[in-house]
């Protein structure tokens, strides 16, 4: 036989291995990702839906652009900003990074 035919056939005789052994470490990186990525994500994003749902007016919040304001107006899909005395923007709700807490 050939050098290369005896590093090809397995140790012990043709002995055959589990197939779910091999995909073990597969589905434990899964996992993983799951709990360290995924599933963090989540629930971020639904306390961020949660938080933009529950916007009203005199809620101090920041912009994903770092702006701060006080919510004068909130809309279906808007939200009216008082940055300063006599001046509102209107941003989209998604816009809104989150809410500031009030230091008192």
């Amino acid at each position: 036989m050939s050098w290369f035919l005896l590093m090809t056939q397995p140790a012990g005789g043709g002995a055959q291995s589990n197939p779910i052994a091999a995909f073990l470490p597969i589905i434990f990186i899964v996992v993983i990702f799951y709990f360290l990525l995924i599933r963090p994500q989540q629930k971020r994003a639904k306390q961020h839906r949660t938080m933009m749902e529950g916007l009203k007016s005199g809620d101090s919040v920041v912009t994903v652009g770092g702006l701060h304001g006080t919510v004068a107006a909130v809309d279906q899909d808007t939200v009216i900003v008082r940055v300063a005395d006599n001046v509102k923007l209107t941003f989209n709700k998604s816009a809104i990074a989150g809410l500031v807490s009030q230091k008192e």
